[in-house]
């Protein structure tokens, strides 16, 4: 379909390396889930620099030849701030695991966005065990890890934002009691 300047896809596809991959829908709360991540970065955010991004906004991935749709996405460049179809210069990327995606965003996924300069924090959201998983690059360039589960508070520090776990899980937790 085509809009104006903008052609826009009618069915979600990722597009990695002249390979073009269908995308099955979500379960109702992995949507869940990633909304209260967005809905709590855009709040805490409010007044910065950094725009938080839903699953429908692709990311480019140039050096890999690919584009994806990461379930929430923050950057703080102005060159995505203006960008119609994709950003290409995330500081946060987050992925909601599911049982038919959890390899992939864990492995071929996350090597492709540590190609990404611009990205310092990797984040998987585990709701089966309730734990959020926050990889960090260093200054060497390497990634370490940071597990958050249960309760307390999940620190996302390349924003220098924390959300509750609670209320990551929010309605989910809410709805198994």
């Amino acid at each position: 379909m085509i809009i104006g300047k903008l052609q826009l896809q009618e069915e979600k596809h990722e597009y990695v390396h002249a390979e073009i991959f269908a995308m099955g829908g979500t379960l109702r709360e992995h949507v869940l889930v990633s909304l209260n991540i967005a809905a709590s970065l855009k709040q805490r955010l409010r007044g910065t620099d950094c725009r938080a991004y839903m699953s429908d906004m692709k990311l480019q991935v140039k050096t890999m030849d690919a584009f994806y749709y990461p379930d929430v996405i923050v950057s703080c460049n102005k060159n995505d701030h203006q960008a119609e179809q994709y950003l290409s210069y995330p500081k946060l990327i987050v992925e909601v695991l599911s049982d038919s995606t959890e390899a992939y965003d864990r492995g071929a996924k996350f090597t492709a966005y540590r190609q990404l300069t611009s990205l310092e924090e990797y984040v998987l959201v585990d709701i089966k065990a309730r734990s959020v998983e926050c990889f960090r690059r260093t200054a060497d360039n390497d990634w370490l890890l940071h597990v958050y589960t249960n309760t307390g508070v999940c620190d996302f520090v390349s924003l220098d934002v924390s959300i509750e776990m609670q209320e990551i899980f929010e309605v989910i937790v809410d709805h198994q009691q």
